[in-house]
């Protein structure tokens, strides 16, 4: 009885999830739906700064999703235990909603799920927390993090099969969505090497391909019960071997066959800094809809702009709409952000993210005023 409730559940939700949500149908200029920025949540010392760059020059590009980095960045009150010292409040965070709402920004809050839970020599606040819920609990952080290592060890990772562990990260995502009252979520998931290990008493000897699909599957219809869409990196799905690619933006340890065990509602962020490389085309033909996400090289990212124009206008009216746009990423935080834009902390080299995202948007810019 249980498997045909669960069943039932996936396919009314999947039914929920037929129609293409009101801001993927936005066409302006018939150029590009979806035109992001993608950067950590401000701090509670640069919120008023940040607030005034979404108003003044998020919102004049015609930006119209916004994915916040938050992770444990907000004063949560399902787990007060996991969050970061001065994080966000709720008014502090409906500051943000206001903004966004004003200006039609779609905000898709982001906490990283399965791996990224820790970072070089220190724990995250998930594992510090539960550690129980580490996949590799016998690699021990190193006094001095360096790459490569014995270890293997990059960022550990949550053990997905672990009991309690979706009762926790739920809520936080249940959380997180309300208070940004979000229609979406980003889960990360990207750069995973620890999965399926050897070590972990559930997951040993599971095909690792399978459990980072479970996992995206888990998540997906948790979101869906409450007609949220997930987001993840794409990083995962793509043979790293094959490709070349390397084990950074695709994946050696095999997940790459997940990308035809997941939902095809699942939005795929599609990352490569170095080259414009075509991957989207990759997921596009897989049934998935896909963003192209640059980062600080203005000259890939004018490219990769036109590129994704291209594949919407010369492809089968199947795959057109699975070409969602661009979505600029920033891996530092807000406040160093907002310090280059706005001329505090001077950059004085061409590949910097400050320089792709205005590459970005004076590309799309031009697109659009073509007829």
């Amino acid at each position: 009885m249980q498997q045909f409730i669960t069943s039932l559940l996936f396919v009314i939700c999947c039914t929920a999830f037929s129609q293409t949500p009101k801001l993927f149908l936005e066409k302006p200029g018939n150029k590009l739906p979806v035109r992001g920025f993608c950067i950590a949540a401000p701090q509670s010392k640069d919120l008023d700064e940040f607030v005034k760059f979404i108003d003044e020059e998020l919102a004049p590009r015609s930006v119209n999703t916004l994915i916040l980095r938050v992770d444990y960045n907000y004063r949560y009150e399902s787990h007060p235990e996991l969050r970061d010292s001065g994080a966000l409040s709720k008014n502090e965070v409906k500051k943000l909603v206001a903004v966004c709402k004003k200006n039609n920004i779609c905000i898709i809050p982001q906490v990283n799920l399965l791996g990224h839970q820790s970072w070089a020599g220190s724990i995250g606040n998930l594992l510090r927390v539960y550690p129980e819920f580490d996949e590799t609990p016998l690699v021990k952080m190193p006094e001095k993090y360096v790459w490569p290592n014995a270890d293997g060890l990059y960022c550990k990772s949550y053990c997905p099969l672990h009991p309690d562990v979706h009762n926790v990260v739920f809520a936080l995502v249940d959380e997180i969505c309300d208070v940004f009252e979000a229609d979406a979520f980003h889960a990360g998931m990207d750069e995973v090497f620890y999965i399926g290990e050897s070590q972990c008493p559930r997951c040993s000897g599971k095909d690792k391909a399978e459990l980072f699909a479970g996992e995206v599957t888990t998540i997906r219809n948790h979101l869906a019960i409450k007609g949220r869409k997930l987001w993840i990196w794409g990083d995962r799905l793509i043979d790293g071997k094959t490709t070349g690619m390397g084990e950074w933006e695709a994946s050696y340890n095999n997940t790459y066959r997940a990308v035809n065990m997941i939902p095809k509602d699942v939005i795929i962020c599609d990352w490569h800094y170095e080259r414009p490389d075509q991957t989207p085309v990759y997921f596009a033909m897989k049934g998935l809809s896909v963003v192209t996400c640059p980062w600080s090289n203005p000259g890939n990212v004018v490219l990769q702009a036109q590129d994704m124009v291209r594949f919407r206008n010369h492809s089968t009216p199947e795959m057109r709409d699975r070409f969602l746009g661009m979505v600029q990423t920033v891996w530092s935080g807000a406040g160093q952000f907002l310090d280059s834009f706005y001329s505090k902390r001077p950059e004085n080299a061409v590949n910097t993210p400050v320089n792709c995202f205005k590459a970005l948007y004076d590309e799309i810019q031009k697109m659009s005023a073509l007829k």
